[in-house]
This record gives C-alpha cells, structure tokens and sequence, in this order.
C-alpha cells in the first residue's frame, strides 16, 4: 500500500490530479451538488456536504460556485442530472483500477474512459471484477511539522483512528467510514489542519511495479483524472520509494 499511499501524497502536492482549475471546480462543484440533492442544503446537517463544500474551499472555489452548486442540488438553480456510476478496469501488470464518476451521460463518459484505458495499455472490465479487492476507509494527511508524531498518533488513536505512519513530509491517518469524523474534530479540536481528508477506497493487496510498469500506471491514472467526469480514481500497486522518487522527477 506504501506505493498508493505515495502516489496519492505527491499528487495532492504538485497538483497532477487537476491540472486545470477549471475542471477541478466542475468536480467540485458535482460532488456539492449530488450530496445537497441526496441531504439537504445545510452543511451542518448534511456531513456529505459539509466534506465536499471543505474540500472545494481548500481548493480555492470561489464562495459564490460553491452556493451555486448548494442551490443547484436542491432544485432552486436548474436541475442538474448527475448520475453516479463506478468504473473497473486493469492496468499494466494487472494493476486494479476504480474510477468513481459523476456524469450526465453515461454512454459518454463509458466511451471516454474505455478508450483512456486502452490508450494507455489496460482495459476496462465488468462491474465488479475488481471492486472486492479495496476496502472503504477514512483517509487524513497532515503535514509533518504541524504535530509530533507520538502526539498525533495518541490523539488520533484515542479518536477512533485504525492506524497512523509517517509518508514521506507527511502522516498518514485511516480510519473507518465510521469513526472518519471523530477523527477529523479531534484534529480540529486542537488546530492541526490536515492537508487532505477523505473518504477512499484502500487496496486489500498491492501488485509490486518496475518503474516501467510503474511509468505506465501513472500515466494512465492522471489520463483518467483529467477526465471532468471522473471524481476520483485508486489503484491496488506498489512502487518502491527509489523508483517513486525518480518517477516523480520526470513530471
């Protein structure tokens, strides 16, 4: 999992996920508006919402987008018809692959993911085919020099939390679906602001990459991320930290 875990953290810090401002916001601005239709306008109500409407101010949406796409998902500005669907596939080396989508056409965005997967060297499979292998989980990042790591871990453990490792310039928090917003006020409570927090799908195994193997993956799931409709897209691989290093440099 070492390799995902680092994937996933120099991403959100050199920006590769969205490489275009404005189609962060358009996976933003969905994400607010399905979970206001699913509960309700009020953040305080609505944690779903609350998450997305979190996420989209740390990204810098401007507050008036973000009241939009409230507005929007409770029927008082146009309807917007999304509909939420998960895709699986395989990468090189047999690299398991979940996109979750939001999309007004599915017929579309099935085309458009099937033809990135292919371009790239894998192949999109049925629903289901990869799906059992990941595990729904509660994901945190915060920044090394914001808290000592005994301190972090004791709080964060004491909270609700599965587990807690350093990554690289960062700490690693998991927890369950369950416990992820205890989690998250704890951190809160005493200022620490992490750099991400999620709710994601973690790989029950890894497949071990090469870096050429590791180079193709990559390449595959920033192609797939740049895909407006794709919200968010795991993969079950494992790069050593060398090779991950040298991969990143080549951005």
């Amino acid at each position: 999992m070492a390799g995902h875990s680092h994937w996933a953290n120099i991403a959100h810090k050199k920006g590769r996920i969205d490489k275009k401002r404005g189609a962060l916001f358009g996976k933003l601005s969905r994400a607010i508006i399905v979970a206001a239709r699913r509960g309700g306008g009020d953040p305080a109500m609505n944690l779903a919402l609350r998450y997305a409407i979190d996420k989209a101010r740390k990204n810098s949406m401007p507050k008036d987008n973000i009241e939009r796409a409230v507005k929007k998902g409770c029927g008082e500005a146009g309807d917007a018809d999304f509909e939420e669907i998960t895709y699986e596939g395989y990468g090189a080396a047999g690299v398991a692959i979940l996109c979750d989508a939001l999309t007004e056409n599915r017929n579309r965005t099935a085309g458009e993911v099937r033809k990135t997967f292919e371009v790239h060297g894998g192949n999109l499979g049925a629903t289901g085919c990869v799906g059992w292998m990941f595990e729904r989980k509660g994901q945190f990042f915060v920044p090394r020099e914001a808290i000592d790591e005994e301190q972090l871990f004791e709080l964060a453990l004491e909270a609700g939390a599965d587990d807690v490792k350093l990554d690289g310039e960062s700490y690693e928090i998991l927890s369950s679906v369950e416990t992820f917003q205890q989690v998250a006020d704890a951190l809160q409570e005493h200022g620490i602001e992490p750099d991400s927090a999620e709710l994601v799908r973690i790989p029950e195994n890894t497949v071990d990459l090469d870096a050429n193997d590791g180079r193709k993956v990559l390449k595959l799931l920033d192609a797939l991320e740049e895909n407006e409709d794709i919200q968010s897209v795991t993969a079950n691989f494992n790069i050593a930290d060398d090779v991950m290093a040298a991969l990143a440099e080549e951005e």
